[in-house]
Formats: structure tokens, C-alpha cells, sequence
């Protein structure tokens, strides 16, 4: 694996403020929010986004599609539905579709810096643990595949996430 830790950075915060290209939403499969990042996202944004949401008849469980940005700071938000955490082998590879698939439509739109929440850890009941090596790993992994994605912002909620994220990448860049 190449490492480029240059391109990610962490930050503890609302994701809803931050002024990148693009902010992933952590959907449900309606995309006509919810709660958590969903709901705060779709508020902070207005109701522009909901009525674009309307027209996209919904998202697959791993899949992304993308929206305008509205009131956000973000010029554009994809949104991705993680997977509803069950154990099951399929759980990772959908997971890890979510930052694939993201990373993919911000190549193909030219979005360079992108920020993603810590998918399916919410209401999801994804483990924390689990789901930061996925999100890291699929992340690295994905880089070399999308270069035109430049910076990749992981916005975690609590310090605790931030201190899991954290010492996973300290741990990964001294192999």
C-alpha cells in the first residue's frame, strides 16, 4: 500500500462548515433526510436539497450520487448509504464501496478536496473500530485509483473518534 498521509488530514467538528469541494452525507436510501449527519446536512443546506434528493429516486446501499451544495460552505454534496451493521462479510465490502464510489463521482465531477463523516457508526451501530480501518484503508487504497482527489478530510464528531482515527494513522504510517 503507498502511503500518502499528505492527503488526509482529520478534524473534529460539523462537517456541515467546512468549505471543500465536496462533503459525503451519510444517507438513507430515500436521500430525503434523517437524522444525525443526514438531517444536519440536509438542514444546513435548505430545502433546495431536498427537492434535488426528490428527483434522484433514492440510493443503493454502497452506491453515491450527487447533489448541489445549496447553503453549505461545500459546493456540492454526495451522498452514500452505508450499511446497517449485521456482521455479515458483505458489511466491509459495502462499507468500503461508500468511499470508492464516493471518491469516484468526485473524480468525475473534478471535486479535489473532499470531506467524509465517519459512515454507518451512528444509528447504523457499525463498530467505531472497524469502520475507521475500512474508511482509512478503502481511502489509501482509492487515492491511487482517483488522483484528481487531492485531500481527503475525515470529520469526526467527538474526540474519541478523532483519537481512533488518529492512532490508526499513526499506526499505518510506521509500517
Amino acid at each position: 500500500m503507498n502511503i500518502n498521509l499528505s492527503k488526509i488530514e482529520l478534524y473534529q467538528g460539523d462537517i456541515t462548515t467546512l468549505e471543500v469541494n465536496a462533503i459525503v452525507n451519510a444517507a438513507n436510501s430515500t436521500m430525503l433526510g434523517g437524522g444525525g449527519v443526514d438531517g444536519a446536512i440536509h438542514k444546513a443546506a435548505g430545502p433546495l436539497l431536498l427537492e434535488e434528493c426528490r428527483t434522484l429516486n433514492g440510493c443503493e446501499t454502497g452506491e453515491a450520487k450527487l447533489t448541489g451544495g445549496y447553503n453549505l460552505k461545500a459546493d456540492h454534496v454526495i451522498h452514500t448509504v452505508g450499511p446497517i451493521y449485521a456482521g455479515r462479510r458483505r458489511d466491509a465490502d459495502m462499507l468500503a464501496n461508500c468511499y470508492r464510489n464516493s471518491l469516484r463521482l468526485a473524480q468525475e465531477n473534478g471535486l479535489d478536496i473532499i470531506a467524509f463523516p465517519a459512515i454507518s457508526t451512528g444509528v447504523y451501530r457499525y463498530p467505531k473500530d472497524e469502520a475507521c480501518t475500512i474508511a482509512i484503508n478503502t481511502v489509501l487504497n482509492s487515492l491511487d485509483v482517483y488522483t484528481g482527489v487531492k485531500k481527503v478530510i475525515f470529520v469526526l464528531f467527538s474526540e474519541e473518534d478523532l483519537a481512533l482515527y488518529r492512532r490508526y494513522l499513526d499506526k499505518i504510517s510506521k509500517r
